[in-house]
């Protein structure tokens, strides 16, 4: 690293508790970002600042800076964590960017949101001055995705010597989705992102559509990059071969029996398309009654966001179309959809190895790690179904079987084809799949950010 690297993000490699001593310690956390570019910081003098979401990252907070898990961390306490995160990030800024509002009805933009928007504002004033403090002169600070919109701009201001990279886990909505956003707010997310020496994103598509957010609304034409993250192979191969997932497979084996096997990997939220999925899977049973009781879709979707009304009533949803779709075809020895809402790593994996199928049809998706993974621990040749909505899509979508995830005859249509598939076409189609899912590392994917740093 030719720059000391300060990293900044609203979740931190490692989570704190108190010990019953007062000692603290520590977990190693979880989730794509940490995947991905985990293994590039580990062992190394960056700095990794994030908010304190726990009472024992609190503690940590009052220590400074810790070193934990192969890491620097500086957690920060934030003021007003459920508006910044729950309001702001996740039911205002995650539904823009995913196209996921129902525009009749929402959003509505009252006095209520506008003081939660102060306390987003606040929030990245607070990492801004946190970065300004802790960050070595000419450093390199990679902000990551919508949570920290406001970082770059707040932080150019107080420090003008370091060169800003922010990176956008998440499509961008395009003009029409930005003029949705109350003016001035658009104005000032967009110019906070814009004041970055380079915004980066996994795919053309969100890149292009942030240039034109801001051509068109701030008059700006921004700095941008493009770098989809790579899986780390070497991770989920070790995880493969561990105990604990040959166990999950084992089990799987068991109720799966010589049966096709359709899998999906993924948290129970709105933009991974679950519902659509199994309205598919509904179809292909009746439109093809050969596949009734040969094969087996197995749901391995985990609670998310449970806080928010959306996101609890959309699995109720899903696990009453479960419930329905198991009543009116299973037979006795046959249950359709295996369904588990445990948060299983091991499990997830063991189903990757597994799968004759892999469903991956979100709505929208800035890239969406699973479909890389899959392949690269798949050990029957398993055929990819992809949306060509997902991020990954530019990378993927030639070789894999690419799907309007809107269409649900046409995806049922599509997981016929993957189930028909000879085994030599199955051997070709897994090959070149797994062959462009492994072309790209999570150390490429930062290096591109520290080059950005560069431009």
């Amino acid at each position: 690293m030719s720059r000391p690297v300060v990293l900044a993000s609203n979740r931190g490699p490692v989570s704190f508790t108190v010990g019953d001593g007062g000692e603290l310690q520590t977990t190693r956390g979880g989730g794509g970002l940490i995947t991905v570019v985990g293994r590039a910081l580990s062992g190394t003098d960056a700095l990794w600042i994030a908010a304190a979401l726990s009472d024992g990252d609190r503690a940590a907070a009052e220590r400074g800076v810790i070193e934990a898990e192969g890491y620097r961390v500086h957690t920060i306490v934030v003021d007003d964590l459920a508006s910044y995160y729950d309001v702001i990030s996740n039911s205002t800024l995650w539904f823009l960017h995913h196209g996921l509002f129902d525009a009749a009805r929402r959003p509505r933009f009252d006095r209520a949101w506008r003081a939660a928007w102060e306390s987003y504002r606040r929030v990245n004033e607070t990492y801004a001055r946190a970065l300004a403090l802790d960050a070595p002169e000419g450093a390199a600070v990679l902000v990551q995705d919508y949570h920290l919109s406001l970082v770059p701009g707040a932080l150019r201001a107080l420090r003008p010597d370091l060169r800003v990279v922010h990176f956008h886990h998440t499509p961008f909505g395009g003009p029409d989705a930005l003029r949705m956003l109350p003016t001035d707010v658009a104005t000032e997310l967009l110019s906070g992102l814009a004041a970055a020496t380079a915004c980066g994103f996994h795919d053309q598509r969100w890149a292009s559509a942030f240039e034109a957010s801001c051509r068109e609304l701030i008059e700006v034409t921004p700095t941008t990059f493009v770098s989809p993250a790579g899986a780390d192979a070497e991770d989920i191969r070790s995880v493969a071969a561990s105990p604990a997932c040959a166990s999950r497979l084992e089990s799987l084996d068991e109720r799966v029996g010589d049966r096709k096997l359709i899998v999906r990997v993924d948290r129970i939220e709105l933009s991974k398309n679950i519902a659509r999925g199994f309205l598919a899977y509904d179809d292909l049973l009746r439109e093809h009654p050969e596949w009734r009781e040969r094969v087996v879709f197995g749901a391995f979707v985990y609670p998310s966001r449970e806080g928010l009304a959306e996101y609890l009533a959309y699995r109720q949803e899903v696990e009453g179309l479960i419930a329905r779709i198991n009543e009116e075809w299973a037979t006795p020895g046959w249950t359709p959809i295996l369904y588990d809402a445990r948060d299983d790593f091991p499990r997830s994996v063991a189903a990757l190895r597994r799968y004759d199928v892999l469903l991956v049809n979100p709505v929208r998706d800035g890239l969406n790690l699973v479909a890389k993974e899959g392949p690269m621990v798949n050990e029957r040749d398993g055929v990819l179904a992809l949306s060509r909505e997902s991020g990954v899509a530019g990378e993927l979508g030639r070789v894999a079987l690419e799907l309007n995830p809107f269409d649900v005859a046409g995806t049922a249509d599509v997981l016929h084809r993957a189930l028909s598939m000879d085994a030599g076409e199955r051997a070709r189609h897994a090959a070149a799949v797994r062959e462009r899912a492994e072309a790209r590392t999570p150390d490429d994917w930062f290096a591109d950010q520290l080059a950005a740093a560069e431009t």
